[in-house]
């Protein structure tokens, strides 16, 4: 395998070498399960020191594209990894502002997206297993006095047994990164139904969303996932997104 990246500059030595490894994974000239060339190899190709080309390859570890194997080498990774998450998480999170809307977008998106990847990959046996973590939120629902813990946590577990059934470890991870940046928001939400007496409205919403799964109705998802959401209301505490 020839690494075609050509010699960098000393400044931002171990960011030139960095894009020179995407250029080369985005053009096929390394491919998953490649042993990328030893360290002299490369300080010598591309005319940087050893801690340059350590750096960079620490740097692409820790996301998920490179893997070392002791004692034979350095190889690009075979297929996806739940460290390549991790960038994207901190460059949403640093990227996202103050935007409310726009992070209430975002998860429609996912969330949108997640239940059609469901009704396209998953059986109606499995589907049919979302009943247990429906019928554990209702339960916490129509508790005389429910706790807005735990109505939460059962809210979020029903959500995480509906992304399992997407069958993409790829769609799965960034829909709970996306879960993992709007967590205040959704517990907010959940504390102000339960704080206005509309708890059973809440069970209702996952309900519709549940038999929208069950049905594989495609334009449900489109046309229900956004009444699910509730959000703060100056004048009725909160109210339906839609």
């Amino acid at each position: 395998m020839t690494f075609t990246g050509s010699k960098v500059n000393s400044q931002s030595a171990v960011q030139q070498l960095l894009d020179a490894f995407n250029r080369d994974l985005l053009s096929g000239a390394l491919k998953p399960g490649d042993r990328i060339p030893t360290e002299v190899e490369l300080c010598e190709q591309f005319g940087v020191a050893r801690n340059t080309v350590r750096e960079a390859v620490k740097i692409l570890v820790a996301m998920g594209v490179l893997e070392i194997r002791r004692p034979i080498g350095t190889f690009v990774c075979d297929g996806f990894s739940e460290a390549m998450i991790s960038p994207m998480l901190y460059g949403m999170i640093l990227g996202r502002g103050d935007s409310y809307d726009e992070l209430m977008d975002l998860r429609e998106i996912m969330e949108t997206g997640t239940m059609l990847t469901v009704i396209r990959n998953a059986g109606d046996d499995e589907i049919a297993t979302l009943s247990s973590p429906l019928v554990a939120l209702g339960e916490a629902c129509r508790r005389a006095a429910p706790d807005t813990e735990e109505v939460f946590a059962r809210d979020d577990a029903f959500h995480q047994a509906v992304m399992k059934l997407s069958h993409n470890r790829v769609v799965q991870a960034i829909a709970d990164t996306v879960r993992t940046m709007t967590h205040d928001m959704r517990r907010e939400s959940v504390e102000l139904m339960l704080a206005a007496g509309r708890s059973e409205e809440l069970y209702q919403a996952h309900e519709k969303l549940y038999r929208i799964l069950s049905e594989r109705d495609v334009e449900g998802v489109y046309r229900e996932v956004r009444k699910t959401y509730y959000v703060p209301d100056g004048e009725h505490g909160v109210k339906p997104l839609a």
